[in-house]
């Protein structure tokens, strides 16, 4: 779990940074691996607001079923699902092919930030 006096907003985007090109993971489990499980939510605002930061990928953020339901918040039509597929991550009817395949668990793959 991350630990430190941070905001919340700069631990999901220090968790977001760390998520492999190529691979996604869900608003719950960046919140879960943060210990505050019950904040899918606040972790899609924290995304809403990273936007104008080049830095924090927040394409590879996805819902629990792989959907691309942030979308609307990126600029342009299409742009996180282009986004994605530049990544090599094929997206139909906005959803994450193999979704399973390609989920990246924070809490599996990072022990602490």
């Amino acid at each position: 779990m991350a630990t430190g006096d941070d905001n919340f907003f700069e631990k999901v985007y220090r968790v977001v940074r760390q998520i492999p090109r190529g691979r996604v993971t869900s608003y719950g489990a960046i919140a879960r691996y943060l210990g505050a499980a019950g904040s899918a939510r606040m972790v899609g605002w924290a995304l809403n607001s990273s936007h104008s930061r080049e830095d924090v990928p927040a394409q590879r953020v996805v819902n629990r079923m792989g959907m691309l339901t942030g979308k609307h918040h990126f600029s342009g039509t299409n742009a996180m699902q282009q986004l994605l597929e530049a990544e090599g991550v094929k997206i139909k009817e906005n959803k994450v092919v193999g979704f399973e395949k390609l989920f990246w668990d924070p809490a599996e793959e990072l022990r602490e930030l």
